[in-house]
């Protein structure tokens, strides 16, 4: 993770302008006290009324000056915050983007909406307004004693004294507010989690009429994020009144010391008046101490759950000097591979060779490992043992872009992003795809039927994650995503689980008539591998049976039972 100071120092002149107008603006408050002495002493006690418009016109004249580069300081810490903000935002966006696929098996989605939206905000927050103040807290202080300094320095111990009771109080109230900021940021994360996963498996709730419990887990989290907050604010009211209080006492004392200062002589009654609102001028930034370290103490404990998510780094990592190929031709060759999550062994001596433009139909049972070896040859994971290689290179070598970008998959959890139609099947190739390509993918894809009697057709835009579609159509849309990407390669990971016969049967005629694309199915069917021209039979993670569709049948092994289970009513009612 960057140093927060390596984003201030890239704005830098940002931060110098903005300290430069406030230094300016505090100093304009120092001189109102200064002709308020002058009012007194030479005015009211003195009898000298022709400087008063004078002093009247240069109050207004401050007045002035101080809104004007008030304006300038609050506009600029913001701006500057606003672009240090975004950027953070961003690179912690791209830092999630480049992690491994295990990372987000063992990570929850509200979580990192937590830490991309609230903690950002947190830090961009500490690092504008709340960093203005601090700042101009420490430089108004300064100031104030300064100049109380310059009228009476023994009198300048007391709001000294009163000062520094109110910093250690803010030091031991922020090192309370740190551990329950910390408690709160976590369970601000559970809340998101499971107020996203409820609301993006609506369905799936409501079908097994789980409302109520679910309504009960959210309110459980909703009561320890309740009662966190009212940990914090029992905190916050337990010293805050400390501040108030000195707020409040600090101008009486000074008035009543200043005036026995007054009635011994040793200080006239001008700058006494001055002294008072010196002192006034100390009790604005005591009662912004408890707000300030309340703030500090949320941006300190958001910088922590952010710096965690740094220190986990992606397990596939890009070589520094890529092979990157002149052309993609397909060939795809898994050269004893075996993997393991955590432990699990997935796959154990995987090996087969498919040539470009050839067809390889995978089966198995589910938790066999088929998906496992989709993901290997887009290298979202790497091999314990063996090689994947593409063109006779190995994945590890060559540039993950160029991998990923000619490799059409259909996954098995369809996923279409909340927008038209037109753009998730454009997805693949978002600049270049004209429309004609797009109504062309459709219509192979058996989409472009049911696509066409919609009112905006494909602009029709679907809900978050394909909601309003059927299981059916939405995998239709995303076979035609990968047939518009064009790539030499096409992985079908059982792409058409929801589609009935006819319309399944349509498409592997398409997937046929496919010349010089590579393609790897892998299904439950019989029906969506049978044409390949080499199967293979997964079970336990090992290959069990290989061979072509006729060969496999008379072996009369798993894909025999396989294929008699799928077939073998129908053959028995046909005979």
């Amino acid at each position: 993770m960057k140093k927060i100071s390596s984003y201030i120092a890239r704005y830098w002149y940002y931060y110098l302008f903005a300290i430069a107008c406030m230094v300016t603006a505090i100093a304009l408050d120092m001189m109102y006290p200064m002709i308020t002495k002058r009012i007194v002493n030479e005015v009211f006690v003195g009898g000298n009324m022709e400087i008063l418009p004078t002093l009247l016109l240069t109050i207004v004249l401050i007045g002035i000056g101080r809104s004007v580069f008030g304006y300038y300081k609050e506009f600029t810490f913001d701006k500057a915050s606003s672009k240090i903000g975004a950027e953070m935002r961003k690179d912690l966006f791209c830092h999630i983007q480049g992690l491994s696929m295990d990372y987000f098996g063992k990570t929850n989605t509200g979580e990192l909406m937590a830490r991309v939206k609230d903690d950002i905000d947190h830090i961009w927050n500490a690092l504008g307004y709340v960093g203005m103040l601090i700042i101009e807290v420490i430089i108004h202080v300064a100031s104030v004693l300064y100049c109380m300094f310059t009228l009476d320095w023994k009198l300048t111990f007391i709001p000294l004294a009163f000062m520094i009771l109110c910093g250690a109080v803010a030091i031991i109230m922020e090192r309370k507010l740190d551990a329950v900021y910390e408690e709160i940021s976590e369970e601000n994360a559970n809340l998101t989690t499971v107020a996203e996963e409820n609301l993006a498996g609506v369905r799936t709730v409501k079908a097994f009429a789980r409302e109520e419990f679910e309504i009960e887990k959210f309110l459980s989290h909703n009561k320890r994020y309740y009662d966190l907050n009212i940990r914090q604010s029992k905190t916050l009211v337990r010293y805050y009144p400390i501040f108030q209080f000195v707020s409040v006492l600090l101008p009486v004392t000074m008035t009543i010391c200043g005036g026995l200062e007054v009635m011994k002589g040793q200080m006239d009654i001008g700058s006494l008046v001055a002294y008072v609102e010196y002192s006034r001028n100390c009790t604005w930034p005591m009662e912004m101490l408890g707000w300030l370290t309340n703030d500090l103490s949320s941006a300190i404990a958001s910088r922590k759950k952010i710096a965690r998510i740094y220190e986990n780094t992606s397990h596939v990592l890009e070589k520094e000097t890529p092979v990157e190929l002149d052309h993609v031709d397909g060939n795809i060759c898994f050269d004893h591979v075996s993997f393991s999550i955590e432990g699990n062994q997935i796959l154990d001596d995987i090996s087969f060779e498919l040539e470009p433009g050839k067809t390889l139909g995978i089966m198995g049972a589910t938790g066999s490992g088929k998906s496992s070896i989709v993901n290997l040859l887009q290298r979202f994971y790497d091999t314990d043992k063996g090689s994947v290689s593409i063109d006779h290179v190995d994945v590890k070598n060559l540039k993950l872009e160029q991998i990923r970008s000619n490799i059409s998959v259909v996954m098995q959890d369809v996923f279409l992003f909340s927008d038209t139609i037109e753009e998730n099947i454009k997805m693949g190739q978002r600049k270049t795809l004209p429309i004609e390509e797009i109504r062309n993918a459709a219509d192979h894809a058996q989409a472009s039927g049911f696509i066409e009697k919609m009112e905006e057709q494909y602009e029709t835009v679907v809900g978050e994650r394909g909601v309003g579609l059927s299981g059916g159509q939405k995998q239709r849309i995303s076979i035609a995503r990968a047939l518009a990407k064009h790539s030499p390669i096409l992985v079908l990971d059982d792409s058409t689980s929801a589609l009935d016969m006819e319309t399944e049967h349509e498409i592997q005629k398409t997937l046929n008539e496919l010349k010089g694309t590579t393609k790897m199915i892998i299904a439950h069917r019989i029906s969506a591998v049978r044409h390949a021209d080499e199967i293979i039979y997964l079970e336990n993670g090992k290959i069990a049976e290989r061979g072509t569709h006729e060969e496999l049948l008379a072996k009369k092994g798993l894909y025999y039972e396989t294929y008699m289970a799928q077939y073998g009513s129908a053959m028995q009612l046909s005979s």
